[in-house]
């Protein structure tokens, strides 16, 4: 083992954006469901999910602490970590992950997930809530005062989220995507806007109307908050072309001077516009969490496209795990992985000195996101 790779797994991370882990057991088709990221439909063949390179990462490096062989069929993989049980799975993977804390958006449907508190309580580490704008938004309008007050009431509820809250994000990409004006509107456009939602919602209270969210994304803003973003892949709900980061640049242009900071997730396979956007906006942050785990044996090459042009301190450290904790801890362990196959081979070819390499891994793994979310 190189030094420095020996500081690598060393290094406490941060995971800046992270969902919980499941709560409760289930079968093997929710693993196996987990385990495609595109899909919102369940498989045809849910054993498929396993061919994939999610699929053979999980049962690389995850099987040892299931005290099973690597690369242990799945079968097999599958009937031991039923005998464990969630619980104890979410132990094991959570702590082995080497997250000093974890930054959780709990925007996600709840009831399923461990939120920040039993999060750090299986992990024994700290968790802060990042929280979903389009989330707090559906609450503020289900409430009896409706869109009553309702610009109002969601700026008071940014400004004031409450001690954990580190962060907001939004899932724009998805709902509408960026390829749209995000300017601030007018308050009585909003106020307009919320009483058609309200009218005309129903019992189905899911949030789609543009302008309601550029409210809340300039609104959290307007309140400091650090803005998370969702862009690049995710599932079918989005249009991939529609989430392209560069699409936001009249918007990290306008906001720029307000100088709140602004992270781009996940980005995949626009790492090379997100780290030019982070190069060109002092404000623009950036990370490759997702596409880490899901592309597996070739998350270096991943990670090594993010270290091209974005400046170091612009890049954060996520794994984008939901659900089953093998993907919190496989974010982490492919992270350090690809970090150290990167540099190392720059450190060996006398590109880069192995005392530069250690502080850039250093940054990226948790200063950058002490400094961006003002943690301890």
């Amino acid at each position: 083992m190189s030094a420095l790779a020996e500081h690598v797994e060393a290094l406490s991370l941060i995971d800046h954006h992270v969902h919980g882990a499941f709560v409760e057991d289930d079968d093997e088709a929710r693993l196996q469901s987990a385990l495609n990221e595109a899909s919102l439909a369940p498989l045809t063949d849910p054993g498929s999910a396993w061919d994939s390179q999610v699929g053979f990462a999980v049962r690389r490096w995850c099987s040892e602490l299931l005290d099973l062989p690597r690369h242990c069929a799945a079968d097999k993989y599958w009937t031991r970590r039923a005998e464990l049980g969630e619980a104890e799975v979410t132990r094991r993977f959570l702590r082995a992950a080497g997250v000093d804390a974890w930054l959780v958006d709990t925007g996600l449907p709840g009831g399923s997930l461990l939120g920040p508190p039993a999060m750090a309580a299986a992990s024994q580490a700290r968790a802060y809530e990042v929280v979903r704008l389009e989330t707090v938004a559906e609450e503020l309008v289900a409430e009896p005062a409706g869109a009553d007050d309702f610009v109002s009431r969601l700026g008071q509820r940014l400004a004031s989220p409450g001690p954990d809250v580190v962060a907001a994000k939004s899932v724009l990409a998805y709902r509408a995507g960026f390829d749209h004006d995000l300017s601030r509107p007018d308050d009585r456009e909003v106020a307009a806007a919320a009483a058609r939602w309200r009218d005309e919602s129903g019992m189905r209270i899911r949030l789609t109307d543009v302008t309601i969210m550029r409210f809340a994304i300039h609104a959290a803003l307007d309140g400091g908050l650090p803005l998370q973003l969702h862009t690049g892949f995710g599932d079918s709900d989005l249009r991939l072309d529609h989430a392209n980061p560069a699409l936001l640049t009249d918007f990290l242009r306008a906001t720029a001077s307000a100088g709140t900071p602004i992270v781009l997730l996940h980005c995949y396979p626009y790492e090379r516009e997100a780290g030019y956007l982070a190069q060109a906006f002092e404000h623009v942050h950036m990370d490759v969490g997702l596409a880490v785990n899901f592309t597996g044996a070739r998350s270096r090459e991943v990670v090594g496209r993010s270290l091209e042009l974005a400046p170091f301190g612009k890049l954060l450290y996520s794994s984008d795990a939901a659900g089953p904790a093998e993907l919190h801890h496989l974010g982490a362990r492919l992270w350090r992985n690809a970090v150290t196959a990167v540099l190392d081979d720059w450190v060996d070819r006398d590109e880069w000195s192995a005392a530069d390499a250690r502080r850039v891994v250093t940054m990226i793994g948790r200063d950058n996101a002490r400094r961006v979310y003002g943690l301890a």
